[in-house]
């Protein structure tokens, strides 16, 4: 496996513990705007990371249907992640900023998602590399 796509992978596996550790955090104000965020971020470093590995270029950009889009005609299957990834990607900006507010039920959602598209990810990216 390519170097920078194995800096991707760690990237996105350091966001996603993170991810998972804000959201055990059981007192007020729990920061769950971090939980969406860095669930967001792990699937982004993610999809980037493949998209590295296929040789398909990407902009700078924390739009997941863009990057879904752009590796989908060497991974066909991965289009049923596509709303998934649309209702994830508000995560990166739009909740950063006052005037959004992400709730439990919204971390808990975030994490789900992060975790099935993880996996199927890293099952497209097995055998190349361990992390």
């Amino acid at each position: 496996m390519k170097k920078l796509v194995v800096e991707w992978l760690k990237k996105a596996e350091g966001d996603a513990g993170t991810a998972k550790r804000e959201a055990k955090v059981k007192e007020v104000g729990t920061n769950w705007d971090a939980v969406c965020f860095h669930a967001q971020q792990a699937v982004e470093k993610y999809l980037k990371g493949l998209l590295q590995q296929n040789e398909i270029a990407f902009s700078k950009t924390h739009d997941l249907s863009v990057l879904l889009n752009l590796i989908l005609p060497v991974c066909t299957d991965l289009k049923e992640l596509s709303d998934d990834l649309e209702w994830l990607s508000a995560f990166a900006v739009e909740f950063r900023y006052p005037g959004e507010e992400a709730v439990e039920e919204d971390a808990k959602s975030a994490l789900a998602i992060m975790d099935r598209v993880l996996a199927l990810l890293r099952s497209k990216m097995q055998g190349q590399s361990t992390l």
